[in-house]
């Protein structure tokens, strides 16, 4: 699919699929969202999207619209911000204007189902120069719990950028970059904000919460402190960060669909002092909030930035 400019316009960037066969289909059901090409008009619904969040729980999407709502002056009078996907419990979406914001669960085969029925819902929306964004929580690798993480580079858990997924019996390895650019106007934005420490480094995307991760907290464990300490010590000298379990088939997916992409994790706790979330409720909700006001500055100051220009 190309686009071509209008007049002097500058070429607008669209949303890829790499798929033949949706073209032989007569109606594309994205089964998960509880969403059709025939039985909804996806471009009328969705074809203004400039922005779209995703992260894990359904309700922290949901309180993401209402401030966002509050933020851009978009706010219902009722605060009746209507689940999308209400006819699902799979996922969880909410509109306000130009952005979408989607739950997508937890771990990669969650959030690759999500996406693949995001990205075709905004090709068939035929929406272009989209910015996504995943914001969430993640455990740090020598930093100060409530810092912000914004990813430069995913990489496995043997520290290498990369993502590998079997598909007929192959594996298919594809690239893990984000862009940079957008990790540094967010890391400008943070410093415009001045609320809460923000740096750029390495995630870490592993495939499960505990072993995966080096705790030692699991139902199951074969090694000991010391390997534990070892272990993050490395990740720590390959320039990891922080460690969650969606970045890199994020990172994939998007460069793939020509998505402007970023990730913006805070750190709930520093894992090389232990593996326990021990602080208050209070103040995990506090670090919480950190992604969330850094992507609405950032989204807010686009938009101011697009208004000065038309």
């Amino acid at each position: 699919m190309d686009s071509k400019a209008e007049g002097n316009a500058p070429c607008s960037s669209p949303v890829y699929v790499h798929n033949p066969h949706l073209d032989t289909l007569k109606e594309d059901i994205l089964y998960h969202f509880s969403l059709g090409t025939e039985t909804h008009s996806l471009q009328d619904m969705f074809g203004d999207v400039k922005f779209v969040c995703v992260g894990g729980s359904p309700w922290r999407m949901k309180a993401f619209t209402e401030y966002i709502a509050a933020e851009l002056g978009m706010e219902d009078p009722k605060s009746e911000y209507p689940n999308i996907c209400a006819g699902t419990d799979r996922y969880a979406m909410y509109k306000v204007g130009p952005v979408l914001s989607v739950s997508h669960g937890m771990g990669i085969p969650s959030i690759a189902i999500m996406l693949h029925e995001l990205i075709k819902l905004l090709y068939h929306a035929k929406c272009t120069d989209v910015t996504i964004i995943r914001i969430g929580t993640s455990g740090g690798v020598g930093l100060e719990p409530g810092t912000v993480v914004v990813t430069k580079q995913s990489v496995d858990p043997t520290f290498q950028p990369r993502f590998e997924q079997v598909i007929l019996g192959k594996t298919v390895v594809r690239n893990t970059d984000l862009d940079q650019s957008l990790a540094e106007d967010l890391l400008q934005c943070s410093k415009e904000l001045n609320q809460f420490k923000t740096v750029v480094g390495n995630t870490m995307c592993t495939l499960d919460f505990y072993e995966g991760q080096a705790r030692l907290d699991g139902a199951f464990c074969s090694y000991t402190e010391e390997d534990k300490q070892d272990y993050l010590n490395k990740a720590q000298e390959a320039g990891v960060c922080n460690i969650e379990m969606e970045s890199s088939v994020f990172a994939a997916m998007c460069k793939l669909s020509g998505l402007r992409a970023a990730v913006v994790c805070v750190t709930l706790l520093d894992r090389l002092k232990g593996d326990q979330l021990r602080s208050s409720h209070e103040v995990l909700h506090s670090y919480q909030q950190c992604p969330q006001i850094l992507v609405g500055y950032y989204i807010k100051k686009q938009l101011n930035a697009k208004a000065k220009d038309s």
